[in-house]
């Protein structure tokens, strides 16, 4: 009964299309001008621009430690990086066809592989309503005619339709958005240009991976759904290219349009629309900007759909969109999110790490070497999330983020080991090095 049902639901879904459940086989169909796009149209985000500011390394005062000149050399090292491990990211999804969390079964066995899924669920849902209320704030910037509701369920809405049929929209973001946006990014950068911009050397240098960490945690945010999409690659090196090289190029290019935007209005992040706004048809090319924020709303839904099936492998990943578009409609309705380098610093601090794991065993490992493991019967590997929890420890000592609380308890940890972050020392890259040097030398002590 259970092979009739899943053959009418391949019979029903087009050869073109993501499967329903994770008992259909993944479609080769994307290519890499078909990837680019979608991971270039990622890299464009409206919180590019309202979170600018984070790779200024603010202070506690919330007034910013690097110059504006400093914040770009930072944001650009910063996304360089982390574009480099989304392509790793990406890479297992293309060679295995399996999604992100379904991955993890590999690393850490399919029990253990709930824990980490459960926390992606969690966060993708906090993305996923987050950016509907970006949407809702931009589009009011553009025209406050319509009550804040009624963007944040048209936004829902529309998530909610893109997620249904996910590759049809990777394509069409190929065909339509990305050029609209390509033209938007230029016009904004000769607009913005001509203005009278300030002493962008003003500032200091310290703090120089602080905000290198901030951007990079943008491009790590990525980490845990990229195979969700790169298994529906063509070839692995598609999958690396597409995700490496044009998440970064557009996350730059965002951020530095974003960068000077915080100049113009003399650091004031609550006004980092203005210069946009002000410009002749600024209104006209913001609006694409604010259109085009929907496929980042779509891309954490339709994710976190995925990722459920990982606990729910028959799931119907159409019933799942449709409950997760309601969920995020109505948590953005009634939600402020407004810890957004706070939201960044947690995300990173788990996922880097994670990834420092999945990168050495899947690339260096033995597991890697004799085959990916990745079905319902995977054994533990407890030392695995020993690995884990040594890059996960290392990125709190040197970089605990700023929610007071959990800071305060790692300060703690930090005196009572008498350690002292110093100003060269990246949280991320400590972390993904610990993480991934600890997960081959457990490989090899346990033979796992």
């Amino acid at each position: 009964m259970t092979s009739e049902v899943d053959a009418q639901a391949g019979a029903a879904r087009p050869n073109n299309e993501a499967p329903f459940t994770l008992d259909e086989p993944a479609p080769r169909v994307l290519g890499f001008w078909d990837q680019s796009a979608f991971w270039a149209n990622l890299g464009v985000s409206l919180l590019a621009f309202s979170g600018a500011y984070t790779v200024l390394a603010p202070g506690a005062d919330g007034r910013p430690t690097l110059s504006i000149m400093a914040g770009i050399v930072a944001m650009a090292v910063g996304t360089i990086l982390g574009g480099l491990m989304l392509g790793l990211a990406a890479v297992p999804g293309a060679r295995t066809g399996q999604p992100a969390m379904v991955l993890l079964r590999g690393l850490f066995g399919a029990r253990l592989s709930y824990a980490p899924t459960v926390l992606n669920i969690a966060q993708l849902v906090g993305w996923g309503t987050f950016e509907l209320i970006v949407i809702a704030d931009a589009a009011r910037e553009l025209w406050d005619g319509v009550p804040r509701w009624g963007y944040v369920v048209a936004a829902g809405a529309i998530t909610t339709v893109l997620t249904i049929w996910p590759l049809g929209s990777v394509r069409i973001l190929r065909r339509y958005v990305t050029v609209a946006v390509g033209i938007a990014l230029v016009y904004f950068y000769v607009q913005l240009l001509r203005e009278p911009l300030p002493d962008l050397t003003q500032g200091s240098w310290g703090g120089f991976w602080i905000g290198a960490d901030a951007a990079l945690a943008v491009s790590i945010s990525w980490v845990p759904v990229a195979a969700d999409y790169t298994r529906h690659s063509r070839t692995e090196r598609a999958a690396f290219g597409a995700a490496a090289v044009g998440y970064s190029v557009t996350q730059i290019v965002a951020y530095v349009l974003g960068l000077l935007a915080l100049a113009l209005v003399a650091g004031d992040s609550a006004k980092v629309f203005d210069p946009f706004l002000n410009v002749t048809l600024g209104v006209v090319f913001f609006a694409v900007f604010v259109l085009r924020e929907a496929d980042q709303s779509f891309a954490d839904t339709y994710s976190t759909a995925v990722s459920i099936q990982n606990l729910v492998p028959r799931a119907d990943r159409r019933v799942l969109s449709v409950a997760l578009g309601v969920i995020v409609t109505v948590l953005a309705l009634v939600l402020d999110i407004g810890d957004y380098a706070g939201f960044l610093s947690l995300i990173g601090s788990v996922f880097v790490p994670m990834l420092g794991v999945l990168a050495a065993d899947f690339f260096l490992g033995r597991r890697g070497r004799r085959g990916w493991d990745a079905s319902r019967t995977a054994p533990s590997r407890w030392g695995m999330i020993v690995a884990w929890a040594a890059g996960f420890v290392v990125y709190q000592l040197i970089n605990p983020g700023t929610v007071s609380r959990w800071a305060g308890f790692w300060q703690d940890v930090r005196d009572a080991l008498h350690f002292g972050a110093q100003s060269w020392m990246s949280a991320s890259l400590l972390s993904f090095l610990v993480a991934g040097a600890a997960a081959l030398l457990i490989g090899r002590l346990t033979k796992q």
